[in-house]
């Protein structure tokens, strides 16, 4: 029997899809009576694994050249067979398009969002939540065993988060022309897909967008704008609005349009506008205006922080508590180091237990953030943190924080740390490739790995989070 995999026709109606066939069908169980359809350009393959990215990887046949080469396909399942249509074929692997499940995964269900599939936001939908925390320790366990050499001498202790309505944030694209429309791009690609609600986002989050298409329909929306970014405080009670404005943009017609998004309901404390970037910038974007507050309180636990506009700050609603517990909860001595801070969501617990915090934030909006979130005893530094760690600061640190972005540390900053011997670093990652660089050199080094954390911040998604304490 097949599963089609099920697409959109132009007025919104699910169908299944075939090259050349568009075969309406009224849901994923009725769809097995399409099962005969034929598409001369497909293959069949079986998935043997899920991979870091979403994708399953499967086998072309073998040649004369030797072993068929990898090929991935997104939204399939480990033991699936499937029926796929090579998009892409390079040398050393091959990308195909899922065209049908032929057989399923039993872990396989039914999505939970009308745009699964068709948006590149979520990967995992078409399976359990139990199956995707499974998934995503295996590709853990299996990225540090290859890369690193190392197998975990402890329990993976696994973190599990509410499936929907966990984030806070949500950054949307907008067209204003030919008519108004909000949405994401399209799953690998850079056309817009417009949505009306996003499953994952709070549901404050979720009214915000209700109302920015009403506003959108009425022809009220500011037109200099192309990016909106709605963020909800730790209640789910009041949002900060982030606009990305037209390159060139004049000041009063960024204020002008923070001023017409104010208006938009009253849970919104402030909008700010920014320049929009442009590829590959790595400056700050540039603040052009703004129409109430610039900042909101995020409460984590019994610890409160201000969060600026364009500053960065967790997404999961209902698990930035356990990240911090878990991160700090085994630190203990004299001198605690806590790099790539942020607004200082470690910093602020540090302080507790620690008599000296340093505090290490390149940012200039949330450095200023950490500066009024820390008590006046931490020493909040601003510079990037191989710029910091080059240098000579002070006495050797007893606890380590590192919560770098999706590069990891690098070789330079590992270096350093090995220099500096603090007897407990605790490694926060989103990436498990740079993760395991990282660690290859440091137990290499001489630090062993003390507990493994994997807090899944992101459901429905292939993005792992992880919290590593090594010792020495």
């Amino acid at each position: 029997m097949q599963y089609p995999v099920h697409d959109f026709d132009h007025e919104g109606h699910e169908v299944a899809r075939r090259k050349n066939k568009t075969i309406h069908c009224e849901g994923y169980p009725s769809c097995l009576k399409h099962a005969t359809l034929y598409n001369p350009d497909s293959m069949q393959l079986k998935i043997e694994k899920l991979i870091y990215g979403g994708d399953g990887l499967a086998r072309l046949p073998r040649d004369e050249r030797g072993p068929g080469k990898s090929v991935f396909i997104p939204f399939v399942l480990e033991g699936e067979q499937v029926e796929a249509t090579l998009v892409e074929n390079k040398p050393g692997f091959a990308r195909a398009r899922l065209e049908a499940i032929v057989e399923s995964s039993l872990a396989r269900i039914q999505p939970g969002c009308p745009y699964f599939q068709r948006c590149g936001g979520c990967h995992y939908q078409h399976t359990s939540y139990e199956n995707q925390l499974a998934i995503k320790a295996a590709i853990l366990r299996e990225t540090l065993k290859r890369t690193a050499k190392v197998e975990l001498p402890c329990e993976l202790q696994i973190h599990s988060s509410p499936e929907w309505n966990y984030r806070n944030r949500t950054r949307l694209k907008v067209q204003t022309a030919p008519e108004f429309a909000l949405g994401y791009y399209k799953f690998r690609s850079h056309e817009l897909l417009p949505i009306m609600e996003c499953p994952i986002s709070s549901p404050l989050v979720n009214r915000a967008i209700e109302a920015l298409w009403s506003k959108g329909h009425s022809g009220e929306f500011p037109e200099t704008v192309r990016e909106i970014e709605l963020f909800a405080d730790h209640s789910d009670s009041t949002l900060l609005l982030e606009i990305y404005c037209l390159t060139g943009a004049s000041a009063q017609a960024a204020e002008q349009a923070c001023e017409a998004l104010r208006q938009l309901f009253s849970k919104i404390e402030g909008v700010v506008a920014f320049e929009q970037p442009r590829a590959g910038q790595l400056a700050e974007p540039k603040k052009l205006g703004s129409a109430g507050d610039d900042s909101f309180r995020y409460e984590v636990g019994e610890l409160g922080y201000r969060v600026s506009a364009g500053a960065f700050f967790q997404v999961n609603r209902f698990l930035s508590h356990v990240l911090v517990k878990t991160v700090t909860q085994a630190a203990s001595g004299q001198v605690a180091l806590d790099l790539y801070a942020g607004g200082g969501l470690f910093s602020q617990v540090l302080a507790k237990s620690f008599p000296q915090v340093i505090a290490v934030e390149s940012s200039q909006t949330s450095q200023s953030d950490l500066r009024h979130n820390v008590p006046p005893e931490v020493k909040a530094v601003r510079a990037t943190t191989e710029q910091f760690l080059g240098k000579a600061w002070g006495p050797r640190p007893d606890f380590i924080v590192a919560d770098p972005p999706r590069g990891g540390l690098g070789e330079n900053v590992v270096r350093n740390l090995v220099k500096l011997s603090a007897p407990h670093i605790a490694y926060v990652s989103c990436d498990p490739s740079t993760l395991a660089r990282d660690l290859r050199t440091l137990v290499s080094s001489g630090y062993r790995i003390e507990g493994a954390h994997l807090i899944d911040l992101f459901p429905q998604t292939f993005h792992i989070e992880s919290v590593f304490h090594l010792v020495r």
